[in-house]
C-alpha cells in the first residue's frame, strides 16, 4: 500500500540517461518511483539495479498517449536529446515534446500533482547574448532540421506556462544545459560520449567546424541535485531556470582533455560544421544560485574520470 507520507514520483524518460539517474537518487531519498519509458532511446539495462527495489515501479509507456495514473510529482523528461536520435523521425519528436507535454499537464490537473518540465537550452537557438539568462528569448531557426526538438521543447514551455496560468497549475521549468556522465548513449552523437568512444577505441575524434564552438559541460550528479531542488521549491517559484555549468571550454578543448586521460593516440579529424550548431552555449546560473542556493560541485577533469570509466566497463558493448 502506498504511504501517505511518501511522495509517490513519475518520471517521464525514465530508463534515460539522466531519468535514469534521476530515479535512482529519487529512491535514495525514500520516495516511490514510477519509471515510464517507451524505450525508443532509453533502456531497460539502466533501471535494472533498480528492479528489485519494492518502491520502484517500470512501466513501458509512450507520453503521445494519455496516462492514468496517482502520483503526487511529475518529472517530465520524455524526448530524445541527441540530434541523431531526434532527428530519426522528426514529427514524433515534435509531438513527444507537444503532445506529450499536454498529457503530462493534464495529468498533473487530475491529481493535483507538482510538474517539472525539463526543456533546454536549444531554446535559445544559437544565442546572440552571451552567457544566456533565462530572459534572452533566443534564436532558433524554425523551419531547420533542429527544429523539431527546438521548437518542440519551446512550445512545450508555452504549454505549461498556459496551464500555469489558466489552471492554477504547480509547474517548474528547468533549462538544462550539456550534461555528461555514465549511462550516456555510447552512440548518441553528443560530443563527450563520441568523443569518449573515439578514443578508447583509437578512431579519430570528429572535431566538427574549427573545434573553437564553446560548450559548458554539468557532470550529471550536479544536475539532478539542480532539478530535485527546482522542484521542491515554494510554488510561486516556477523558472525557467538554467541548470548547467557556467565553465565554458572550446571543443578542442574538450578532445584534448579526452585525449591525455584516456591516453590514447587518436589523431583529431575536422568536419564540416552541423547545419543550425550552435557556436557559443553557456549558461548564466544566477537565479539557480539565487532560487535554488545551487551550483556544479564536479570539475569536469573529475567528471571526464567517471564517465571514461563507465565506456571502459562498457566497452564490449560499444
Amino acid at each position: 500500500m502506498r504511504s501517505p507520507s511518501r511522495p509517490r514520483v513519475l518520471v517521464t524518460g525514465g530508463a534515460g540517461f539522466l531519468g535514469s539517474h534521476l530515479c535512482e537518487r529519487l529512491l535514495a531519498d525514500g520516495h516511490d518511483v514510477l519509471c515510464v519509458d517507451n524505450f525508443f532511446t532509453g533502456s531497460r539495462d539502466n533501471v535494472l539495479h533498480l528492479l528489485g527495489n519494492p518502491r520502484f515501479e517500470l512501466l513501458r509507456h509512450d507520453v503521445t498517449f494519455p496516462l492514468y495514473v496517482e502520483v503526487d510529482q511529475i518529472y517530465n523528461l520524455a524526448c530524445p536529446a541527441s540530434p541523431i536520435h531526434y532527428q530519426l523521425d522528426p514529427v514524433q519528436t515534435t509531438k513527444t515534446s507537444v503532445h506529450g507535454a499536454i498529457n503530462m499537464l493534464g495529468l498533473a490537473k487530475r491529481v493535483n500533482a507538482r510538474i517539472l518540465q525539463a526543456s533546454t537550452s536549444e531554446v535559445y537557438g544559437d544565442p546572440e547574448v552571451h552567457p544566456q539568462q533565462e530572459g534572452y528569448w533566443g534564436r532558433v531557426n524554425p523551419v531547420g532540421p533542429r527544429a523539431c526538438y527546438d521548437e518542440g521543447k519551446r512550445c512545450a514551455e508555452t504549454l505549461f506556462f498556459d496551464y500555469y496560468r489558466q489552471h492554477g497549475l504547480r509547474i517548474k521549468v528547468a533549462r538544462i544545459f550539456n550534461t555528461y556522465g555514465p549511462r550516456m548513449h555510447p552512440n548518441d552523437g553528443r560530443v563527450v560520449s563520441n568523443f569518449i568512444v573515439q578514443a578508447l577505441s583509437g578512431a579519430p575524434i570528429t572535431l566538427y567546424g574549427d573545434g573553437q564552438q564553446t560548450r559548458s559541460f554539468c557532470y550529471v550528479d550536479d544536475l539532478i541535485e539542480g532539478l530535485i531542488r527546482l522542484m521542491n521549491t515554494p510554488d510561486d517559484v516556477t523558472g525557467p531556470v538554467n541548470l548547467g555549468n557556467p565553465v565554458e571550454f572550446t571543443i578542442r578543448e574538450l578532445a584534448e582533455q579526452v585525449l591525455v586521460k584516456t591516453r590514447s593516440s587518436s589523431e583529431l579529424l575536422q568536419e564540416s560544421l552541423p547545419e543550425d550548431d550552435p557556436r557559443q552555449r553557456q549558461p548564466d546560473i544566477g537565479l539557480a544560485k539565487a532560487l535554488l542556493d545551487w551550483e556544479p560541485a564536479v570539475p569536469l577533469a573529475d567528471g571526464l574520470e567517471r564517465t571514461i570509466d563507465y565506456f571502459r566497463r562498457i566497452g564490449s558493448d560499444v
